[in-house]
C-alpha cells in the first residue's frame, strides 16, 4: 500500500482578476509568459448601478470572467504586472 503525503505551500500568493468576458485567455497567456504555471477561469455575473445604466444609457454586459492564479512570491510582482497590462486595467471602463 502506498503512502500519501500532505504538502503545505507557504511561499505562494493567490492573484484574483475579474475581466470582461472574452479577455481572460489573453490575460492567462500573459501570466504564463511571465512564469505562472496555470490558472483557473470561471464565470461570474455582476450587478450594480453602472451595469444597469451603462455608458450613454446602453446596457453593459454584466457577465465577467474571473481568473485565479497561485504563484510563488518570487514571481508575484512580475506576473501581476503582465496581467494588469494584458487585462487593460489601466484604462477606464
Amino acid at each position: 500500500m502506498s503512502t500519501r503525503e500532505f504538502i503545505v505551500l507557504t511561499d505562494v500568493s493567490l492573484i484574483t482578476c475579474v475581466v470582461q468576458r472574452g479577455k481572460a485567455e489573453n490575460v492567462v497567456l500573459a501570466a504564463m509568459d511571465a512564469g505562472a504555471v496555470g490558472a483557473t477561469i470561471y464565470y461570474g455575473h455582476g450587478s450594480g448601478i453602472r451595469e444597469r445604466l451603462g455608458l450613454l444609457g446602453i446596457a453593459v454586459d454584466v457577465e465577467k470572467e474571473i481568473l485565479g492564479l497561485v504563484v510563488g512570491n518570487d514571481q508575484l510582482d512580475r506576473v501581476f504586472e503582465r496581467m494588469y497590462f494584458a487585462a487593460e486595467l489601466d484604462l477606464p471602463g
